[in-house]
Order: C-alpha cells, then sequence, then structure tokens
C-alpha cells in the first residue's frame, strides 16, 4: 500500500468525486418534488446494476462482502438519505452533516485494531458534536431533529460501506459496485412499498419529468458508478485516514451549490455550524500525527 501522502492524479480523482458528490445534493432535492425518496434510491441502483452488469465480471471477493456494500450503500446510506432530504434537511446541510462518516470509519477502525482514542480525538468529537447540537437547535426548516438523526444513520452505513470496500484490495471497484448494486435494489424496493405505497411508486413513475429521469441517471452513472467506484478504488490503495478527509470538501460544494442554485440561506448560526463539524472532523484526522512526537 502506498504512503499516507495521495499522489497528484489521486489527489485529482478525489476531488473530482467529492465535487460530484458534493453538488450532487442540490440535484437530490430537486428531484424529490417529483419522485417519492425511496422510489428514487431504487432507481438510482438499478441504472447502476442494469445494463452493466452483463458486460462486468463479478469481482473477486466473497458474496457477503458484495451484500454488505450493497445494502449498506443503498438501503442504508441513500435509501435513508433521500428520506431525510425530503422535507426534512436542506441539501446543504445534509451535505455537511453525512460527513460524520469521516468520524464513523475511523471509530470503527480504531475498535477493529484496539486503538485507544487519544485525548485530542475525544477533543475533535465534542466540537464536531456541538455542531451537530447547533443545527438540531437552530435548524428549523432547514432541519428537523428526525432529518438529522436519519442523516447520520446514513454517515453510519456509509462508514460501514467503506470499511467493507477496503477488503477489496486487487478488486476491479466498477464491477464491484455493480455487482453490489444486486443486493442494494430488493431491500430499496421492499422499503418503497411498504413505506411509499404502490398508488405513490406508479405516481412517481409516470409523472416524472425529463428533467427527474436525467437525475436518476445522473445519480447511476455520476455518483454511483464513477463516485462510489473511484473512491472504493482509492480506499483499497491507501489508509482510510488518507482518503476520507478529502470527503470533507463534499459539504463545501454541496452548500455553495444549493446557496446558489435553490437559494439556501446561509445565516451565521448555520457557518458556525459547518465550522464546528469541519473542524471537529479535520482535529480527528490529524490528532494521531499530532500526538505522535509525544508517545517517543
Amino acid at each position: 500500500m502506498p504512503g499516507r501522502s495521495l499522489s497528484v492524479p489521486h489527489a485529482l480523482l478525489a476531488l473530482a468525486v467529492v465535487f460530484v458528490w458534493g453538488t450532487n445534493f442540490t440535484i437530490i432535492r430537486v428531484a424529490l418534488d417529483e419522485m417519492p425518496p425511496l422510489l428514487f434510491a431504487t432507481l438510482r441502483f438499478a441504472f447502476s446494476l442494469l445494463p452493466a452488469i452483463f458486460f462486468l465480471k463479478r469481482p473477486a471477493v466473497p458474496w457477503r462482502e458484495l451484500a454488505a456494500y450493497g445494502v449498506l450503500i443503498g438501503a442504508g446510506q441513500f435509501g435513508i438519505l433521500y428520506v431525510a432530504m425530503n422535507g426534512h434537511i436542506s441539501p446543504g446541510l445534509a451535505s455537511l452533516v453525512i460527513q460524520t462518516q469521516v468520524f464513523f470509519t475511523i471509530g470503527v477502525s480504531i475498535l477493529i485494531n484496539r486503538e485507544r482514542p487519544s485525548g485530542l480525538q475525544w477533543l475533535a468529537l465534542v466540537v464536531a458534536a456541538a455542531g451537530i447540537g447547533v443545527i438540531v437547535w437552530h435548524g428549523g426548516g432547514d432541519a428537523t431533529p428526525l432529518g438529522v438523526g436519519l442523516t447520520l444513520v446514513a454517515a453510519v452505513s456509509w462508514a460501514g460501506a467503506n470499511l467493507i470496500a477496503k477488503r477489496g484490495v486487487g478488486a476491479n471497484m466498477l464491477a464491484y459496485v455493480v455487482w453490489a448494486s444486486l443486493f442494494s435494489v430488493p431491500p430499496l424496493i421492499v422499503m418503497s412499498l411498504v413505506m411509499e405505497g404502490w398508488p405513490a411508486i406508479r405516481d412517481g413513475l409516470l409523472h416524472a419529468s425529463l428533467a427527474t429521469w436525467g437525475a436518476v441517471l445522473w445519480q447511476a452513472v455520476g455518483n454511483t458508478l464513477f463516485g462510489f467506484a473511484a473512491w472504493g478504488w482509492l480506499l483499497t490503495r491507501y489508509p482510510a485516514a488518507t482518503i476520507t478527509p478529502m470527503a470533507l470538501l463534499v459539504p463545501v460544494f454541496g452548500m455553495a451549490t444549493s446557496a446558489l442554485q435553490l437559494g439556501e440561506a446561509l445565516p451565521a448560526w448555520k457557518l458556525i455550524a459547518a465550522g464546528l463539524v469541519l473542524c471537529g472532523l479535520g482535529l480527528n484526522l490529524v490528532g494521531p500525527q499530532i500526538m505522535r512526537p509525544f508517545r517517543r
């Protein structure tokens, strides 16, 4: 595995991924005006699966890993995130709160490796939690407690998927994402039928505009096939602590795009919350490096 520093080409690839992910929150919000969230998520992964699965060989990883990744990314991350964004949290704040996946990814890694978090990392958690608290306190129509809670659950799911993807060293990550989508679609279909019902599904399919169908395709091609394949590929080549900090740029793109395209307000409390969360996440990531000289 390479060292901790990203090469320039790989850094640009990671930057392209986080740009696509960040600007995508505005696209999601627009599409949800015409399509139920779980149906939207189902179509995203259905188009990620078909027809690509007929042209890509199944990667040489256990079925259980493909299944776990598919369920976590499909139903766990995006199914829940889309529900949260359907009136419970604004695109800009969703792009911020979802980045707590950095904490969860590194936190689970620490548990697996039986490491003890440093005092600086605990401080980082408190700082980021304060930012989330500001969002809950001031959220109003921008973020309800339910919306924040659902987005945090989505972040936990993303963290779990990150750790599973790291085990796919040497696998074709595009094929990995496509074949994992085989396990994303069934639970999303069931969730959509149970929670949204057939009438809402039928109306969503019949009345969606070309712009909404374009958003569905962009979710599949831009975000899933490109974004998660590239992200997974990078995770197999670098430590999680090297790749995951790049995701801190997602809310920068997300909040800026939402403000420019949707007119989402950026009052002082929202900027303070963003600063606290990003500072906490950043401190959590650099904490081990800062403390290393004092442990010698």
